[in-house]
């Protein structure tokens, strides 16, 4: 019966994704079928732990993470784990050769948001991003690569400016609920009490030379993952430029989205222009 259980974590990652993330979910749902499961697992597993360092506040979050990655270093070593979540993540994990340096790096910057509130340093943030973001897209990439080392090679840095691009929107975005909420700081040598057009105006900056970066890969990505990841591509960019046509002050004061509206116009406006090779 262990099939079973297998097809029930399965569905666990599938329902984690679906509730936390509606433009993830879309999203991937654009994947071919072949690929979909894995994306799911990989997400279950990233949104576990970030969930611990960001939401369980009345419980001891520092032994539920290190309980969490004993777990899962049991469950990579025995190929098999109780919590579905790490369960079904081992088996994405083993079936596409995810390097375990990728998986440590992202445990590493989710053990910094039990501690660390403020990156005052490019490096600090840089690293952090690399850990929390960049690992990520290259877990996908695996999975997208289906084992072709030289076409991962190929786009792995794409792959890591796309999740840079996708992190820092999400820092913009969640400014309010990380300053406030979480007493966290991301982006260095920025005031966020003072912040003003300029330093918004530097920031986007920078993401938008990462998004043209990961662009340049989505473009040569396997045709079973291109036009889900140039719909998520789509949906960030729309809300970056939700977030540019933004008051500072009031991107630090309210938390902008992108209307369920919108994102099933951006979905056919996006098919549209992958029949027609606009990418």
């Amino acid at each position: 019966m262990k099939a079973l259980f297998d097809s029930v974590s399965y569905d666990s990652s599938r329902l984690v994704t679906k509730t936390y993330s509606t433009s993830f979910s879309l999203a991937t749902k654009m994947l071919y079928r072949s690929i979909r499961s894995d994306i799911y697992n990989i997400y279950g597993f990233v949104r576990l732990a970030d969930e611990i360092v960001d939401s369980f506040h009345n419980y001891n979050k520092e032994a539920l993470f290190s309980k969490f990655s004993d777990d899962l270093n049991r469950a990579l070593e025995d190929r098999i784990s109780l919590n579905p979540i790490l369960n079904a993540f081992q088996y994405t994990y083993h079936k596409c050769n995810i390097e375990r340096h990728l998986v440590d790096a992202f445990m590493n910057s989710m053990r910094l948001d039990l501690h660390k509130s403020e990156y005052l340093t490019e490096e600090e943030y840089k690293n952090y991003i690399y850990g929390s973001a960049d690992v990520v897209g290259l877990m996908c990439l695996k999975v997208f690569v289906k084992g072709d080392q030289e076409k991962y090679d190929e786009l792995k840095d794409s792959a890591m400016s796309l999740g840079s691009a996708f992190q820092k929107v999400n820092f913009l975005r969640d400014l309010k609920a990380d300053f406030e909420g979480l007493n966290r700081t991301y982006f260095p040598n920025t005031d966020l009490n003072n912040l003003d057009e300029d330093a918004k105006q530097d920031i986007i900056n920078d993401i938008e030379s990462d998004f043209e970066r990961g662009l340049m890969g989505i473009k040569k990505l396997p045709i079973e993952s291109r036009f889900g990841v140039f719909m998520a591509y789509r949906y960030y960019r729309q809300l970056l430029k939700k977030l540019k046509n933004t008051p500072a002050m009031k991107i630090k004061n309210s938390r902008i989205r992108v209307s369920n509206h919108k994102k099933v116009e951006l979905l056919m406006r996006s098919y549209v222009k992958y029949q027609l090779n606009l990418l």
